[in-house]
């Protein structure tokens, strides 16, 4: 329904997904859908801090919508993965690490979109992070197209 908001018990939700457009044009329609329900929950995103590929298109429609995006990003990675204008709050760091620990402090859940290796490792240590007890938020995977078929 038009202009209908919905609450949800999250107020921000991290979303690990590939800067990278992937290889099927259902990878980046998911994108923008789960940006849009972000919004249309009155969810906020917290993200890899990217402006190309599916994080790019995730961002943008998280911050078109009006909610609040923090992209967290290592200062290596910056030259390559943010062109243009960024999108919402960037906020850089030292590493990989930092950048997951951070994601995961900010984040009152997680969702993986299709991405590369990057992704799956993000995903992988969430994972192994609740298994662990350190945290128990939910985690789940956006299975576009089969994508994650293999693993899940």
């Amino acid at each position: 329904m038009e202009g209908r908001k919905s609450s949800s018990k999250f107020r921000r939700i991290c979303v690990f997904c590939g800067s990278s457009s992937g290889n099927k044009t259902s990878y980046q329609l998911a994108a923008v859908q789960l940006g849009h329900e972000l919004v249309e929950r009155n969810i906020d995103l917290v993200y890899g801090g990217g402006s190309i590929g599916l994080m790019g298109l995730v961002s943008q429609a998280v911050f078109n919508g009006g909610r609040h995006v923090l992209g967290i990003i290592p200062k290596t990675l910056m030259p390559t993965e943010i062109t243009g204008v960024t999108v919402g709050e960037v906020r850089a760091v030292a590493g990989m690490h930092q950048r997951k620990a951070e994601m995961a402090q900010q984040a009152d859940a997680f969702v993986a979109l299709p991405g590369g290796y990057g992704t799956l490792e993000e995903l992988l240590e969430v994972i192994t992070w609740a298994q662990l007890g350190i945290h128990d938020k939910p985690v789940g995977l956006l299975n576009v197209d089969g994508y994650y078929k293999l693993i899940a």
